[in-house]
């Protein structure tokens, strides 16, 4: 079974939501990324998300921006990101899912990519600014190099759109409960039961929830309707306050989301 299959059939099973935890590959340097993402996972993620570092990162905001920033700083190319990928397949089958823009598939030629990738142990890609109907070349390849795909549904898309995002997804549709940029909000978006809803009319793929989730009662609150709880710019804040002393920033990782991850518990 695909691992990313298999991460949200266990988390079934458990009667909770599989929590994905986000993490910038490289931030803030190869060694301390490696610590982070090992953290995550030993402390009960069931998907760990990377995303890509990018110098143009539109859907991200300021938070994940600089994030990308200190990773591309510290040298993270496409081929380090593959080998953390590598480093952090020595110790763990941790479904990981690539958060990252076309331009960066696109400029290292597609298929090359996805091949590559897969290779290093990615299981699944989110090309954020790639249409469906724009996507076919990255479907072809993921399908050949059984890459799984995921896709998103923002709360502005239309109802006349979400079977053709459900069609082209493989992995998980990911729910977008915000509009604009990533970010810790002070409160969960409201209307996600009824978008959960609305997209779960069109696929049998768990539908995952993220944009703006960032403790354990919002954690909780979205546990309650999705399959999967993304949480990205609290974390990667953890990153963030612990440059002064990156040895501890992975025990701080560590503690977060053991507490993260007890909200995905349905009662």
């Amino acid at each position: 079974m695909p691992r990313i299959k298999e991460a949200f059939a266990r988390a079934r099973a458990q009667n909770r939501a599989a929590f994905i935890a986000y993490l910038c590959a490289g931030d803030p340097d190869f060694e301390t990324s490696l610590s982070a993402c090992r953290a995550v996972v030993g402390a009960g993620a069931d998907i760990l998300e990377l995303g890509v570092p990018f110098s143009d990162p539109l859907a991200d905001g300021l938070t994940n921006q600089l994030a990308a920033q200190r990773a591309l700083e510290a040298g993270m190319t496409s081929a380090r990101v593959f080998e953390l990928v590598r480093r952090i397949r020595e110790s763990s089958e941790v479904p990981i899912v690539f958060y990252t823009y076309y331009n960066l598939v696109f400029s290292n030629g597609v298929e090359g990519y996805v091949r590559a990738a897969r290779a290093a142990g990615v299981d699944g890609m989110l090309t954020l600014d790639l249409p469906p109907e724009e996507g076919q070349e990255v479907a072809a390849a993921s399908r050949a190099h059984g890459m799984d795909t995921v896709c998103i549904v923002a709360p502005t898309t239309p109802d006349s759109r979400i079977p053709m995002i459900a069609a082209a997804a493989t992995g998980f549709i990911y729910y977008v409960s915000r509009e604009g940029v990533t970010g810790v909000r002070e409160k969960v978006a409201g209307g996600i039961p009824e978008a959960v809803a609305r997209i779960r009319l069109h696929t049998r793929l768990p539908v995952a929830v993220g944009f703006g989730i960032s403790n354990r009662a919002q954690v909780a609150q979205v546990a309650a309707q999705a399959d999967g709880v993304v949480v990205g710019s609290a974390l990667v804040n953890i990153v963030r306050d612990g440059l002064g002393s990156r040895a501890g920033i992975a025990g701080a990782l560590g503690r977060s989301v053991s507490d993260l991850v007890a909200g995905t518990l349905r009662k």
